[in-house]
């Protein structure tokens, strides 16, 4: 375990040998008083803001990780094709091919198709970076772009690959002029149509239990720095909202089920700011009137980037963005570092917190002003585009071996929580053993058995947030009230607490006390109105309490394991699932079909399995199981499964066509061809009628032609298989006297297609 050289005094003390944190005493001081109203109704909380950037898969399986993130500068110029990346300014500039154990095979088994198969081993979403630059690495050969030998010295090299430099000469004065394609190639959103395509032909759509969600890239605002060897300048308003526009588009034609999170800014100033003015005014300090803003009107970037999405979903009826996504760093002086840093600094992280969310809090950096950022989001999405959920894919208040980044982390994850965040994803994932994971363990795992924090959060109150912080939810499955107390003071405290219509409290402590894990404390009997209790210096502390006229037995089973889908047909599918592992007492389980209303339960079942009937044909069904026992607790949810249904007889294949541009006289279709049936097609051949003199002039990807009113459009050999799930996609540029509807009635085959 990576743990900094020592505790902060403060947090040191009371540290005894056994690990066991002791009673707190008499002689603690007088802390906080909290409150908790377990009667309220309370509101969601996103099992999203859990999400991580490169977890380890053990610690994923421990934590139930429910999202992970493939992101980072290095995404920015992955070729899925050569599984090679570009390390841009993180590591000079250099490709770097990923260790690949049959390279031949690519772009089947690349790295990013390792990550999404642990994810699914995990029952963890996936989030993917798909490049906007216009530039990926060239294939899978090392290659630098400010060589040495072809550029001249430079202030520093690859110790590992000393003719790849930094970029800079020996005074510091960046190198111009390198060629992009020492690198790079271009592409464009063909690449991600052709990515999702690979991702969707291994693991289905998105409906169908694949990617379902893509990063519009990385921190485009910081592409002039961070990729300078092939971007000169910062990114403007309207070059981003083109990029979202063609690249969003893009997957939503290639998954219509995906979700896509944009426009991943670094931070605070890519609210306010767009590339192109923190590039000129970076080196002029043009701030208070930067000249990119200034040319759309004064407004800032975040609100005017929401108004461009909100005017393309009202024009053409999608909505190709899902979530407002900007990443957050704190700007205090070494806070998200990796070592905790004196005492001063570990008091400043803990405080620095209140920057999601407190608006009296000024921000102690070049900031110096309030950021409120979850607020801030929100209010952005519900002004300029409701509906967009939040997402913020980067953050990291550092000291992952140290308890006062564990204190930090939790404070931060019962932000997310009470704050309404919808997504978040910590970079990166701590080391399994370290105090970061144990602070996820609070809310993810605090007993080793799968218990979580509630799925509803609930008014929670402490009259110092600063000394100590206070979350609460209610979990679902079992009814219980649960809490967690982060006291992040360097001292023993004991205060008054209330809690409205609860019980006897479990009690599962983490603190400085015991680094190696979270230990089970006595339970603390709760009275009616305030009753007294400590909490130890430096600790995290969980209370869980059943909720009211509770009997003896209180604690739920162990989740199932993830179900899977057999004998998928037209209107029934057969669900089969590990059992509890601490399946004794269990006495059957239920099973769960979530849609947008909530979870409905389907079926009681005795046994591990269990065939669902009666549903409509190719849909998308989303099923989950929960373990009973005889005092009717009831698990948490296992992993979900996602399955469609088969077309039926008639339904064999899928259409999708949308105009994606038109002119007096002209437009532009594309058509998605998909095999929604159980076998491969070798060899299609699609047609439809068209109505009101419309007609097909030229087009790609297939071999057209019309006759009257009929289109047809043959496979062009390379393209002429579909496996079960796969899709195809084709177009063309076509001619009308007058805007007709577009057709409905499609045959592949011969045979009629959905749309």
């Amino acid at each position: 375990m990576r743990l900094a050289t020592a505790l902060a005094p403060v947090a040191l003390a009371g540290v005894i040998a056994s690990g066991v944190s002791p009673p707190v005493t008499a002689a603690s001081a007088v802390g906080s008083a909290l409150t908790v109203d377990a009667t309220a109704a309370g509101h969601p909380i996103s099992p999203y803001v859990y999400g991580m950037n490169f977890a380890d898969q053990g610690l994923a399986a421990d934590l139930r990780l429910p999202l992970h993130r493939w992101g980072g500068n290095h995404t920015t110029r992955y070729n899925f094709r050569a599984d090679t990346t570009n390390r841009a300014s993180d590591w000079y500039f250099e490709n770097i091919p990923n260790d690949n154990p049959d390279p031949g095979s690519l772009p089947n088994g690349s790295e990013t198709d390792r990550f999404v198969e642990r994810n699914r081993a995990t029952g963890t979403e996936t989030i993917l970076t798909v490049p906007l630059l216009g530039r990926v690495a060239k294939d899978r050969s090392r290659a630098c772009a400010f060589s040495v030998g072809k550029y001249g010295p430079q202030q520093s090299a690859d110790p590992w690959a000393p003719d790849c430099g930094n970029g800079r000469r020996p005074d510091g004065t960046p190198i111009t002029g390198n060629a992009p394609a020492d690198t790079s190639v271009e592409v464009g959103p063909q690449y991600v149509t052709d990515w999702i395509d690979h991702l969707k032909s291994r693991y289905g759509g998105a409906a169908d239990g694949g990617v379902r969600f893509y990063n519009l890239d990385n921190e485009s605002d910081l592409w002039h720095s961070t990729h300078r060897d092939v971007r000169r300048e910062g990114v403007g308003y309207d070059e981003l909202r083109d990029l979202t526009y063609r690249y969003a588009a893009a997957v939503k034609a290639a998954d219509p089920g995906a979700e896509t999170l944009g426009p991943v800014g670094w931070g605070l100033n890519s609210v306010l700011y767009s590339g192109l003015d923190q590039d000129v005014c970076g080196r002029t300090g043009c701030w208070s009137n930067p000249p990119d803003r200034a040319a759309h009107g004064g407004q800032d970037l975040g609100p005017w980037y929401l108004d461009q999405m909100r005017a393309y979903e009202r024009e053409h009826g999608t909505r190709i963005l899902d979530y407002f996504d900007i990443h957050l760093y704190p700007q205090q002086a070494i806070v998200h570092d990796e070592e905790a840093g004196d005492a001063a600094t570990q008091e400043r992280r803990l405080r620095s917190t209140r920057q999601l969310w407190d608006p009296t809090y000024v921000d102690e950096s070049w900031i110096n002003r309030p950021v409120r950022m979850i607020p801030r989001m929100r209010e952005l999405v519900d002004d300029h585009y409701p509906g967009t959920e939040l997402a913020m894919t980067e953050y990291s208040w550092g000291a992952h071996g140290h308890i006062n980044g564990a204190l930090a982390q939790a404070d931060v994850l019962g932000i997310f929580g009470r704050e309404r965040m919808d997504l978040a994803s910590l970079w990166t994932a701590p080391e399994s053993d370290e105090p970061v994971a144990h602070a996820f363990r609070v809310y993810r795992d605090y007993d080793g058995k799968g218990g979580a924090f509630g799925e509803t959060s609930l008014p929670a109150v402490s009259e110092d947030q600063d000394r100590l912080a206070v979350y609460a939810a209610r979990r679902a499955s079992d009814g219980a009230l649960t809490v967690v107390v982060v006291n992040k003071s360097g001292t023993d405290l004991t205060s008054p607490v209330e809690i409205r219509g609860a019980g006897t409290a479990v009690v599962h402590r983490y603190s400085a006390r015991h680094l190696d894990g979270i230990v089970r404390e006595a339970d603390q009997a709760v009275t009616p109105g305030a009753f007294t209790t400590g909490f130890p210096a430096a600790s995290i502390t969980r209370l869980v309490l059943p909720p009211a006229g509770g009997g003896a037995d209180t604690e739920a089973p162990t989740a199932p394991g993830k179900p899977t889908a057999s004998d998928v047909a037209a209107d029934r599918v057969t669900l089969s699932w590990p059992a509890a592992t601490d399946d004794t007492g269990v006495t059957g389980y239920d099973v769960y079909r979530l849609d947008g209303a909530g979870p409905v339960k389907v079926a009681e079942t005795g046994t591990t399995s269990h065939t669902v009937t009666s549903l409509k044909a190719d849909t998308a069904y989303t099923f989950a199981v929960r373990a009973r026992d005889a005092a009717g607790n009831v698990s948490p949810a296992s992993p979900c499964v996602t399955v469609r249904t088969t077309a039926g007889t008639d339904r064999q294949c899928r259409i999708g066509y949308t105009v994606a541009d038109h002119w007096p006289g002209g437009f532009t279709a594309d058509v998605k061809i998909t095999n929604t049936g159980g076998k491969p097609v070798d060899g299609w051949r699609l047609t439809w009628d068209f109505t009101d003199g419309q007609r097909v002039d030229q087009g790609w990807s297939a071999q057209w032609s019309q006759q009257g009113t009929t289109v047809t459009a043959r496979d062009l050999g390379w393209n002429a298989r579909l496996a079960p799930g796969a899709s195809t996609a084709i177009g063309f540029t076509g001619g009308r006297a007058a805007e007709g509807p577009a057709p409905t009635a499609f045959a592949l085959n011969g045979q009629p297609c959905g749309t």
